[in-house]
């Protein structure tokens, strides 16, 4: 396993390396940015940040380079309804149940009925 240093100006390492909550500004993780209404843009990380001895990793891109999310189409929206309503729907009664059909039985809870 590679080890890591906590050295930004370090030019034998990947990328530069942050211990957790001490990354500059202007750089954020995936989760900040989607948090923020943005996506990577198509440009790679340019940072990382490592926690719990260097067994987590975060990815940091730029804010100045990331793009606004995308919104999906109505045409996009209705086939994930669509998928979503298959998940609930018992193959073998039809109905359409409040909760996702437990791939393990392949039928509703009441069509398995605990004796399968």
């Amino acid at each position: 396993m590679t080890t890591f240093t906590y050295d930004p100006a370090n030019p034998a390492e990947e990328f530069p390396t942050y211990p957790y909550r001490l990354a500059p500004d202007g750089l954020a993780t995936r989760r900040q940015l989607r948090a923020a209404g943005l996506r990577p843009g198509g440009h790679h990380a340019v940072a990382q940040i490592l926690w719990r001895r260097g067994k987590r990793v975060a990815y940091l891109y730029r804010l100045d380079l990331a793009a606004p999310k995308r919104v999906a189409t109505p045409a996009q929206r209705a086939a994930i309804a669509k998928a979503l309503r298959a998940r609930r729907t018992c193959r073998h009664c039809g109905q359409t149940k409040p909760y996702y059909i437990p791939r393990r039985y392949g039928c509703c809870l009441d069509c398995h009925g605990g004796d399968r």
